[in-house]
């Protein structure tokens, strides 16, 4: 199914045929170091897509290179640890640096604001994690910073709300 698209990219429920590049990407030490995550094995991974598969309900998504036809990364809408909507993402490595994290974040919080009615949305993000950070400053505003255990990093949380500058900015 469908969720939306963009220029380049479509934002579809995820499934079992995606489980090798969903693996190229769970697997990348280059992928999941800067998130900060484990790497994964394949039967790791394999369980990891099977759990999204079976709770179609939880807002975790394919994004689809409209050109290829393929998966080539994750985008997400989860609840913060102070149950704020946030936007996550991830891409397999030979998709980064083509624009691809940054038209997928414009997406997300045009569907978020105009779709879900969210009045805010956050993104955290490692601030080692720098080729991320870049796209979230484009958009949002930072607001804290706080070390996660979980991840054991330093963690920046960025956030934009609707009333502030989302219209001027984002509406299509």
């Amino acid at each position: 199914m469908n969720i939306f698209e963009t220029n380049r990219l479509l934002i579809r429920t995820l499934k079992k045929e995606d489980s090798e590049d969903y693996f190229d990407m769970m697997g990348n030490p280059n992928v999941m170091n800067p998130i900060p995550r484990k790497v994964m094995t394949k039967e790791e991974s394999n369980n990891h897509l099977n759990n999204f598969l079976n709770q179609p309900e939880i807002s975790v998504w394919a994004i689809e290179l409209k050109s290829e036809n393929n998966f080539i990364g994750l985008c997400a809408f989860l609840k913060n640890n102070e149950n704020e909507d946030e936007i996550g993402y991830r891409l397999r490595e030979k998709y980064w640096k083509k624009g691809y994290g940054t038209e997928v974040t414009v997406g997300l919080l045009n569907y978020g604001f105009d779709q879900m009615k969210m009045d805010k949305i956050t993104a955290d993000v490692d601030t080692r994690n720098l080729n991320s950070v870049k796209i979230l400053e484009k958009f949002m505003t930072a607001k804290k910073e706080f070390f996660n255990e979980a991840d054991n990093c330093t963690d920046r949380r960025y956030e934009i709300s609707k009333k502030t500058g989302y219209n001027t900015v984002y509406s299509k």
